[in-house]
């Protein structure tokens, strides 16, 4: 995990910048921020829309999904309930899959492939905090994206941390946490999640 610290970077010098093009640039920001407060919260009220429609209309369904979503292909299904910290930052291919209770923080970009599917329970997180007390307590926080290829499988309870790119065919046992990199068509298991098996392509 990388020390998330509350200096100025290099590419503040000069110009000031707000604490949501901070987040965009992948540099610490504040979380509480006015304007970073106020995203998280339509996609709180966004996936509140989602969570309560009618399980039987889905054409509803889906156009509150696709609605919430930056980008997504044919044959959307997220099951609710859902939660996303922004939901215009998660780029999904065809066929993309989510079972009940998932959360994707997707402060930085979330991108997958096509035939992705997310286990009951998962969290997907492009965001930490520091280590170091004292960025804690300035409530600083900092997202690198995440990437997933096509034909994933992550089991339920898995989790992804922030920064990983997952390559094609790969499953992720569930309960695992992928902390680092994964290869394309194996399977990783454990925690931290390592290779355990690999699969043919």
């Amino acid at each position: 995990m990388t020390d998330v610290t509350p200096a100025t970077s290099a590419s503040d010098k000069g110009t000031a910048m707000t604490e949501l093009q901070k987040q965009a640039a992948g540099l610490p920001y504040h979380f509480l921020d006015a304007e970073v407060a106020a995203r998280k919260e339509r996609a709180v009220v966004a996936c509140r829309a989602f969570n309560e429609a009618d399980p039987t209309d889905h054409a509803e369904r889906d156009r509150l999904a696709r609605a919430l979503l930056g980008s997504a292909g044919a044959d959307l299904s997220l099951q609710s309930p859902f939660h996303c910290d922004d939901g215009a930052n998660i780029h999904v291919g065809d066929g993309f899959l989510t079972n009940f209770s998932v959360t994707i923080l997707d402060i930085a970009e979330v991108r997958t492939g096509d035939r992705v599917m997310i286990g009951p329970n998962c969290l997907i997180s492009t965001v930490g905090h520091p280590l170091s007390r004292s960025g804690r307590a300035a409530m600083m926080a900092q997202a690198t994206p995440v990437t997933i290829g096509d034909d994933v499988w992550l089991g339920g309870n898995g989790t992804v941390l922030p920064g990983v790119t997952i390559g094609d065919g790969v499953v992720v046992a569930a309960g695992a946490v992928v902390t680092r990199d994964v290869p394309a068509h194996c399977v990783v298991a454990g925690v931290p999640a390592k290779v355990v098996r690999e699969l043919d392509a």
